[in-house]
C-alpha cells in the first residue's frame, strides 16, 4: 500500500451498552467499559517525594468532617540551604470555594503541624467526597513551589469515620494543582487488522466552575496531532450546568499500524459560552510523546490490541495558543514516495 498520504479519518458514535447490533463496521461488544471507579488494576509507578499523616473524624452535632494534618516526613529540599519552609492546603472536593491552610514551618524536611480543620459536610455525602492535599514551600520572593500532592478518593478507607482514623499516605510528586480543574475518563482501544483507533470519552468529574452560576457547559474537544500539526478535530456534545458530566461517546480514527507511532491525541475540555468565547477548562494528552500517564496509557494501548483501556487523567492547565495544538497540515508519511 502507498502510505505517502495517509487519510486519518474520524466519525462520532455514540456508545449504547445495551445494543447488541453492529454500528456500521463498529461492533459495541469490543468496546464495552470495564469500570477503573476502584483503584484497582496497573498503574504507572508514580514518584514520591515524603509522607504526609493526617486524621479524620466525622463529627455528627456539626455534621461536619473534622481533619487534622500531624505531620509530613522526608520531603524534598527546595530551598538552596538545603531546607525547605513547608506548608499544606486541604481542600474537600468537589467544593472549591472552602480551603484551609496550615502555617509554614521553617527551614524543616519534617515537619509537626497538629492543625485541625473542619468542613461542614452530611454524613451520606461523604462518598461523594474526597480530600485534597497539597504540599507546598514557602519562598517570601517568588511563587511558592509545589512539593507534591495527596489525593484520598475514598473517606472510609480505614474506617466509618465515628472514632479518629490516623492515616499515612505518600506524597505524589506535582507541580501544579492538576487536581483542582478535574480530571477526565477516557478509554483507549486499537485494532491493529483494522487500524482503527478508539477513543471513548466516558466521563469527567470535579471541574473547575466556569461560570457565575458556579457550574459549567462542558464539552470534550479531541484533536489528532502528527508531528506538532493538527490534522483534524472533533468534539463531543455539550452537558449543560454540570460539573461531573456523563458523554459516553466514541471517537474513531483510521490510523495504519505503520504510523501509530507518529501520531497523538490532545483531549481538551472546554466550556461552551452562548454569547462569548468558548473557555478551555483544561487539558492533557496521550501519546508516544507525552508525560507519565498519557505515554503509559498509550504503551498499554498497543501493548493489549483489540482491549479497551481505561484511565482517570487529571487536567492540567492549557499553554495557551501553542502551535503543536493549532497548526494545520497533513502527517508525512513514514515511507518515501513510491516511483512508478
Amino acid at each position: 500500500m502507498n502510505v505517502t498520504s495517509v487519510d486519518f479519518s474520524m466519525d462520532t458514535i455514540p456508545i449504547r451498552q445495551s445494543s447488541t447490533v453492529s454500528i456500521g463496521r463498529i461492533k459495541p461488544e469490543l468496546y464495552k467499559q470495564k469500570s477503573v471507579d476502584s483503584e484497582d488494576g496497573t498503574h504507572e509507578p508514580v514518584e514520591t517525594c515524603g509522607k504526609l499523616s493526617f486524621s479524620m473524624l466525622y463529627d455528627y452535632e456539626e455534621q461536619a468532617l473534622v481533619v487534622t494534618i500531624l505531620k509530613a516526613l522526608e520531603l524534598p529540599a527546595k530551598d538552596f540551604t538545603g531546607t525547605s519552609d513547608p506548608y499544606v492546603k486541604i481542600y474537600l472536593l468537589p467544593e472549591r470555594q472552602k480551603k484551609f491552610q496550615t502555617r509554614v514551618h521553617r527551614k524543616t524536611l519534617n515537619p509537626t503541624f497538629d492543625e485541625a480543620f473542619c468542613f461542614p459536610v452530611e454524613y451520606d455525602q461523604l462518598c461523594n467526597r474526597k480530600l485534597h492535599f497539597s504540599v507546598y514551600d514557602f519562598d517570601r520572593f517568588t511563587s511558592h513551589d509545589m512539593i507534591g500532592e495527596v489525593v484520598v478518593d475514598n473517606l472510609f478507607e480505614l474506617s466509618d469515620l465515628s472514632r479518629e482514623a490516623v492515616v499515612w499516605k505518600d506524597i505524589h510528586a506535582a507541580t501544579t494543582e492538576s487536581v483542582d480543574l478535574g480530571e477526565i475518563m477516557y478509554s483507549l482501544c486499537y485494532l491493529p487488522t483494522a487500524g482503527r483507533m478508539t477513543l471513548t470519552v466516558i466521563k469527567c468529574r470535579n471541574l473547575k466552575a466556569m461560570d457565575i452560576t458556579g457550574s459549567s457547559d462542558p464539552y470534550v474537544k479531541v484533536s489528532l496531532l502528527c508531528d506538532g500539526r493538527r490534522l483534524k478535530k472533533r468534539k463531543t456534545t455539550t452537558k449543560k450546568s454540570t460539573l461531573n458530566p456523563v458523554y459516553n461517546e466514541a471517537i474513531i480514527f483510521d490510523i495504519p499500524p505503520e504510523n501509530v507511532e507518529q501520531v497523538s491525541l490532545s483531549i481538551m475540555v472546554m466550556d461552551y459560552d452562548r454569547v462569548g468565547h468558548n473557555e478551555v477548562i483544561g487539558v492533557c494528552r496521550t501519546g508516544p510523546d507525552a508525560e507519565g500517564l498519557g505515554r503509559y496509557h498509550w504503551n498499554e494501548m498497543l501493548a493489549y490490541p483489540r482491549k479497551p483501556i481505561t484511565h482517570w487523567h487529571a487536567l492540567g492547565e492549557w499553554p495557551g495558543r501553542a502551535t503543536s495544538f493549532e497548526s494545520q497540515g497533513s502527517c508525512p508519511s513514514p515511507k518515501p514516495p513510491q516511483t512508478p
